[in-house]
């Protein structure tokens, strides 16, 4: 009669582990060509976006997939590209997220607006522009948690971004709206 050594492991700990599960917050990071979208009005090749997750795909365009879990705190960290003080000593505008608007995928129409909430929006956090200086990383971000009750499964959702342009002494507000869906996958805990 042969014994084995090697230590049994239950269905749970065999179970791939595709999201970054171990993780309480994960960070979607939008990059924005603040130039281009505000000369195109469009946001179609002016963002970028990457996250932290591990099993999503696209990173580094503008319909990323992300992983995350029920009960999973998202942040979305957005940030212009150029970030340097102009010549005549002011800064470039700040892109801010205004909204993220998650999308129904059953309804078959992507623009419809999904009707049942599947997470719970924290707060807009953002440093004010006059803190501005070299070393002082200046960036606005939308936090929101999963809620442990979503269904698991994917959910394409719309950034609405407010977009300030300073002109010839005034200031005008743009907002533009994401071209191609991202999306986030939701596993089940």
């Amino acid at each position: 009669m042969s014994t084995s050594t090697a230590p049994r492991t239950s269905g749970l700990e065999q179970k791939q582990n595709p999201g970054q599960l171990n993780s309480v917050q994960l960070n979607i990071v939008t990059l924005i060509d603040m130039e281009r979208a505000t000369a195109t009005g469009s946001l179609a090749d002016s963002m970028w976006m990457v996250d932290n997750s591990i099993g999503g795909d696209g990173q580094g365009t503008n319909h990323l997939q992300t992983v995350c879990k029920q009960g999973q705190v998202l942040n979305w960290i957005i940030r212009p590209i150029d970030m340097e003080k102009r010549l005549d000593n002011t800064w470039p505008p700040m892109p801010k997220i205004n909204s993220i608007v998650f999308l129904d995928t059953e309804s078959g129409d992507e623009e419809d607006v999904a009707e049942r909430k599947i997470f719970t929006e924290l707060k807009i956090y953002g440093a004010p522009d006059r803190m501005r200086d070299k070393f002082t990383p200046v960036y606005y971000y939308w936090a929101g948690t999963i809620l442990s009750t979503a269904r698991p499964g994917l959910y394409r959702y719309r950034l609405v971004l407010e977009l300030e342009l300073e002109q010839e002494n005034t200031r005008e507000k743009l907002y533009l709206n994401t071209v191609q869906h991202p999306s986030i996958r939701v596993l089940a805990v």
